[in-house]
C-alpha cells in the first residue's frame, strides 16, 4: 500500500470513527434535542487543535463553530497539564457554539503516553437554568448556568463539585448531568478508534495523516474558489427580530485565493436574546458558500480556512459579552440565505430561494393546577419550508440551513403532560414558482388536563414571509395565537391558561423562477398530493378544469396523476 493510498484509507476511517461518536451520543443522551432531533456535533482534531473530520450526523452551526473551539481549550486548559483521562468542558456562548444550551465537550487522545490529537462534541440541553430557553432575557447572566473552560474530569475522576453546582442551578439535574456523561462517553469511544487505528497502521502521531488530509483539502477548495469570477456582490434581507425588524446585509468579495463576507450594515444588537456570537454567525456564513461551491469537499479546518466573515463588533451578527444569546439560532439559520443572495448576483443559477431560515421551535414550562399534576420543561424542534431550488422544489417541513430532524409527537409528549393536537403539512404555503417551494407545518399543543403552561415561542417570517428567486413566488407566512382568540407574539415567553391550546402555522420556502413555466404534471401531482389546491392551482399555475379534476380523481384511488 503507498503513503497516499494509506492516508486516504485512514481518512475514511477517521470519517467512520467521528460518525460513531456522533451515534453513541444520540443513544445515550438524555435531552431530546439531542435523542431525537439530531442537534449535536461531533469531530477529532490533530494535536496542534486544526478538525481533521467531522461526523455527518450534526449541524453546521455546531460543527463549524466547534472547529475554532479545540484552539480556546489548549489554550485555556494548557496543553502542558494535560492528562490521560481528562475531560473539559464549557457553554461559554463565545468560545463554544453561541449560546448556553450547548455543551461542548473536549477529550485529549494520548498514545502511548504522547498527546496525539483531540475529540470534541456539542450537545443542546433542554434545560441550562435561568429564565429557560428563550429570547426574554436582557443580558446573559439571566440566561442559565454559565461554566467556563474547565475540567469535567481529571485523570479519570469526575469533578464532584461540579456536579453538585450544576444540579443546584437547573430545572432537570438528572436530564443535563446524563447528558454531560454521555457527552464524554462519546468521546471517549472515539479516541478508542482512533488507538486502534493508529496501532493498525503503525502510527506513533497524526501528522502526516493530519498533513495528507488538510493539504488535499485546502488545494481542492482553493481550485473551486480560483474557478469563480472575481467579483463583489451585496446581499440583504429583513426578518421579524423581537419587536421591531432586523435587517442583514452582507458583502461577498470572491479573490484569488479565499471568498471574503463582511456583515457591515447590518442591525445593531438587540435589547432581547436574539443575538448572534461572532463563532455562529462565521460557522453559517462559511457553510453557505461551501454548500454552494464545494459541497463534495469533506468539511474540515483546511476547506473551511479560504473562507473569511467579518462584522462589526456591536452588531446583531456579532454580539459580544453581556447580550444576551439564547435564540442566537433566529439570527443565524438567517444568515446563508443572505450570503446566497450576495452570491447568486455573482454565479446566477446555483443557490436556492430563500426558506423558512430559523427553526420553528417552542418550549413548554408545564406546571400542574392540581396535586396530581407535575411540572416539565418540554422542548420540541420544528422545521417550515425550504426554498425550492434552480432545479428542483423545495422540501416540506425540513430544516434548513441547520439539517435538524423534527422530533416525533411521541417522543415530546412522552417528555412531560402535553398533547401535540395538531401536526401536518400546511397546503399552500410553499412559493409558487417553476419550482415549488417546501410546504411549512400546522401544529396545535397544549397542556394534559389539571396543567397550564407557558410557552416560549421561537419564530419568525410572520411579517416577512421567504421570498422567491428569479420569479418565484413568496412561501407563506407565519401564524400564531390561542385557541380561545388571544394574540400571540412570535417570540416570548407567553402564558396559557389550563384548556386552552396555541395554535401555529409555520412559514413555506420561497419558490424559484416564472410559474408559468412549471410542468403540468407537477402542478396536478402537487394538487392530488394536497400540496396545492385546486383553485390555487388554476389561478397561479392556469391548471384548467378538467385538469384539476383529473388530479382530484388519482388523490381518491391513492394514485399520482
Amino acid at each position: 500500500m503507498t503513503t497516499d493510498v494509506m492516508h486516504q484509507v485512514i481518512w475514511t476511517r477517521l470519517i467512520s470513527v467521528v460518525e460513531e461518536q456522533a451515534q453513541a451520543l444520540v443513544r445515550t443522551a438524555f435531552s431530546t434535542s439531542v435523542r431525537e432531533a439530531g442537534d449535536l456535533s461531533a469531530g477529532v482534531y490533530d494535536a496542534e487543535g486544526r478538525m481533521l473530520a467531522q461526523a455527518v450526523t450534526g449541524t453546521p452551526g455546531h460543527v463549524n463553530a466547534m472547529a475554532d473551539a479545540v484552539a480556546h481549550f489548549m489554550r485555556e486548559i494548557g496543553v502542558g497539564t494535560m492528562a490521560e483521562g481528562d475531560v473539559y468542558l464549557t457553554n461559554d456562548p463565545w468560545m463554544g457554539t453561541g449560546h448556553l444550551h450547548d455543551i461542548t465537550v473536549v477529550t485529549p487522545s494520548f498514545l502511548d503516553g504522547a498527546l496525539v490529537g483531540f475529540f470534541a462534541c456539542t450537545a443542546h440541553v433542554v434545560d441550562i437554568g435561568g429564565r429557560g430557553f428563550g429570547a426574554d432575557a436582557d443580558s446573559v447572566y439571566e440566561e442559565g448556568l454559565r461554566l467556563p473552560i474547565m475540567r469535567f474530569a481529571a485523570r479519570g475522576a469526575v469533578d464532584r463539585t461540579l456536579i453538585a453546582l450544576v444540579r443546584a442551578n437547573v430545572r432537570e439535574p438528572d436530564q443535563l448531568v446524563g447528558d454531560l456523561h454521555a457527552l464524554a462517553t462519546c468521546n471517549e469511544i472515539g479516541h478508542r478508534r482512533l488507538v486502534d487505528t493508529m496501532r493498525e497502521f503503525g502510527l506513533a502521531d497524526l501528522a502526516s495523516v493530519s498533513a495528507f488530509i488538510l493539504g488535499a483539502s485546502r488545494r481542492a477548495t482553493l481550485a473551486r474558489i480560483a474557478a469563480l469570477p472575481r467579483e463583489t456582490a451585496v446581499g440583504e434581507m429583513t426578518v421579524d427580530g423581537f419587536d421591531r425588524p432586523i435587517t442583514l446585509r452582507a458583502t461577498v468579495t470572491v479573490e484569488a485565493d479565499r471568498i471574503v463576507t463582511d456583515f457591515a450594515g447590518t442591525s445593531g444588537v438587540d435589547a432581547k436574546g436574539i443575538n448572534c456570537p461572532m463563532v455562529y454567525t462565521k460557522a453559517y456564513a462559511c457553510y453557505a458558500l461551501k454548500v454552494a461551491i464545494a459541497p463534495d469537499i469533506p468539511n474540515n479546518h483546511a476547506s473551511l480556512e479560504p473562507f473569511v466573515v467579518t462584522a462589526p463588533e456591536g452588531t446583531i451578527v456579532n454580539a459580544v459579552h453581556p447580550a444576551p444569546v439564547a435564540l442566537r439560532h433566529i439570527v443565524g439559520h438567517f444568515v446563508p440565505d443572505v450570503v446566497f443572495d450576495a452570491f447568486d448576483r455573482i454565479v446566477p443559477g446555483v443557490v436556492p430561494a430563500e426558506g423558512a431560515g430559523c427553526l420553528c421551535n417552542f418550549q413548554l414550562s408545564v406546571r400542574p393546577t392540581t396535586p396530581e399534576g407535575r411540572r416539565a420543561e418540554v422542548l420540541t424542534f420544528n422545521s417550515g419550508g425550504s426554498g425550492a431550488r434552480p432545479e428542483v422544489d423545495g422540501l416540506n417541513a425540513t430544516a434548513f440551513p441547520s439539517g435538524v430532524m423534527t422530533m416525533p409527537v411521541e417522543a415530546t409528549e412522552h417528555a412531560g403532560p402535553v398533547v401535540i393536537w395538531r401536526k401536518e403539512l400546511r397546503e399552500g404555503s410553499g412559493g409558487a414558482g417553476a419550482r415549488r417551494g417546501g410546504l411549512g407545518q400546522h401544529m396545535e399543543v397544549g397542556a394534559r388536563e389539571g396543567h397550564a403552561f407557558h410557552i416560549s415561542a421561537m419564530l419568525d417570517r410572520r411579517d416577512h414571509p421567504a421570498r422567491g428567486r428569479r420569479g418565484g413566488g413568496p412561501g407563506a407566512a407565519t401564524e400564531i395565537a390561542r385557541s380561545d382568540g388571544a394574540a400571540m407574539r412570535v417570540k416570548g415567553r407567553q402564558a396559557v391558561p389550563e384548556g386552552a391550546r396555541v395554535v401555529m402555522a409555520f412559514p413555506g420556502g420561497g419558490g424559484y423562477g416564472d410559474p408559468a413555466v412549471r410542468e403540468r404534471a407537477a402542478v396536478m401531482r402537487d394538487v392530488a398530493r394536497g400540496y396545492v389546491s385546486a383553485e390555487e392551482a388554476r389561478a397561479t399555475y392556469g391548471l384548467s378544469e378538467a385538469e384539476a379534476a383529473a388530479a382530484l380523481a388519482a388523490a381518491r384511488r391513492g394514485e399520482d396523476p
